[in-house]
């Protein structure tokens, strides 16, 4: 049976690698690397540097592939993500059938972790549904999330608080007023610059662990529109950007006073 390795590999940077990963990407037959356009080179860059550098194996055979983008006129934000992951899972399918016999192992090398607003899983099993007959594992890879508190030197939660992990789309629904401290990713909005609170403080950063790494901190009402403009002007720059940052108010024992 075929197997899939899904390998993270952390939020950019190639040292975020585990050992646990190496060894997975040397195991393989084929390493798949995905490609998104043009505007988006830098991230098969960042595969092929990651192989270049770990993978020893002579053997190993590289494969790249178009990943379909995603439709968005005319669809709610649930069916454009529902129908663009059958398309993926259709280029899954023929990448398999391709390249894979039924005995071979395969590799793909997801940004980040694989189980932290990621696709990679949900995709496969549209595929193992399917006519190709496979097996996977996942190798757990150093989070945006872990990239971000280390990058601003901060905890990640308040003592003996909890923390939302949460989308642009989502964030009013809790901040500030359920959750004192919120992650957010996967906002093309900006939804911070919505929300009016005098206290609020933000941790944002963008291309986290990497050459072009950017980080702005602060108070929200001071900050706001410096990471909206910064923010723009990256995107730009680069044809594309990852951020994430965190929002938060309160501070540690203020329960106690």
């Amino acid at each position: 049976m075929r197997h899939i390795h899904i390998v993270g590999i952390g939020a950019g940077n190639p040292e975020h690698l585990t050992v646990q990963a190496i060894n997975a990407l040397n195991a393989v037959d084929v390493i798949f690397i995905p490609s998104k356009g043009a505007a988006k080179s830098e991230l098969a860059d960042v595969r092929r540097e990651i192989c270049q550098r770990y993978v020893a194996n002579p053997a190993t055979r590289y494969v790249e592939y178009e990943v379909p983008s995603r439709q968005t006129a005319d669809r709610s934000y649930m069916q454009s993500v529902d129908e663009w992951h059958d398309a993926i899972s259709a280029t899954y399918e023929r990448l398999f059938l391709d390249h894979l016999t039924e005995s071979q192992s395969a590799g793909f090398l997801v940004w980040g972790d694989p189980g932290l607003y990621d696709s990679t899983l949900r995709i496969l099993e549209r595929v193992a549904r399917g006519k190709v007959a496979l097996d996977y594992s996942v190798v757990p890879g150093i989070t945006s999330i872990q990239a971000l508190t280390a990058s601003h030197r901060i905890p990640l939660n308040l003592v003996g608080k909890p923390v939302q992990i949460t989308t642009g789309r989502r964030l009013a629904e809790s901040f500030p007023g359920i959750a004192e401290t919120a992650v957010v990713m996967l906002d093309g909005e900006q939804a911070f610059s919505k929300i009016d609170d005098p206290d609020a403080y933000i941790y944002w950063g963008a291309y986290l662990g990497t050459k072009d790494e950017i980080i702005i901190a602060g108070r929200l009402a001071d900050v706001s529109e410096r990471i909206v403009e910064t923010r723009a002007e990256a995107r730009t720059r680069h044809g594309w950007i990852m951020d994430i940052y965190l929002m938060r108010k309160g501070q540690d024992f203020d329960d106690l006073a």
